[in-house]
């Protein structure tokens, strides 16, 4: 592989969501993706992304290849030190939003990826980690 196993990039403005669905769309197809994979994970990237500066204020989107025995795959992790998400139950249902959004963006990408796994605390901040396998 040409890329470094691992990285970080900002998410503050629109400019850095593009950037976020480009550096995801070129790891994964490094790493051998299928067309579909690559879109699943570009789509979640986006809407984590997305979520990251309109709704956390801005973090960043952690990156890292990974591989166990044969399997390789691909991890990122939306981290912001926003207002945190009150009911994690309600902010992943389908439809929910705390905003003008479609209420798709959590629930949708839990869908598209094999590992999805979020903590926030209200006043401290939100993490969502994502994983797609190839």
């Amino acid at each position: 592989m040409n890329t470094e196993p691992e990285g970080t990039m900002p998410l503050r403005a629109e400019a850095d969501i593009v950037a976020s669905r480009q550096h995801v769309r070129r790891l994964t197809q490094q790493l051998g993706f299928s067309l579909v994979d690559q879109t699943k994970m570009i789509t979640a990237a986006s809407e984590l992304s997305r979520n990251t500066v309109t709704y956390g204020g801005g973090g960043e989107m952690q990156w890292a290849l990974l591989e166990d025995g044969i399997k390789r795959g691909l991890r990122l992790r939306f981290v912001d030190q926003g207002p945190g998400i009150p009911d994690l139950t309600l902010a992943l249902k389908d439809g929910w939003t705390s905003g003008k959004g479609m209420g798709l963006g959590l629930s949708g990408s839990r869908r598209l990826v094999h590992e999805f796994d979020i903590e926030s605390t209200v006043g401290t901040g939100t993490c969502v980690s994502v994983t797609r396998w190839k």
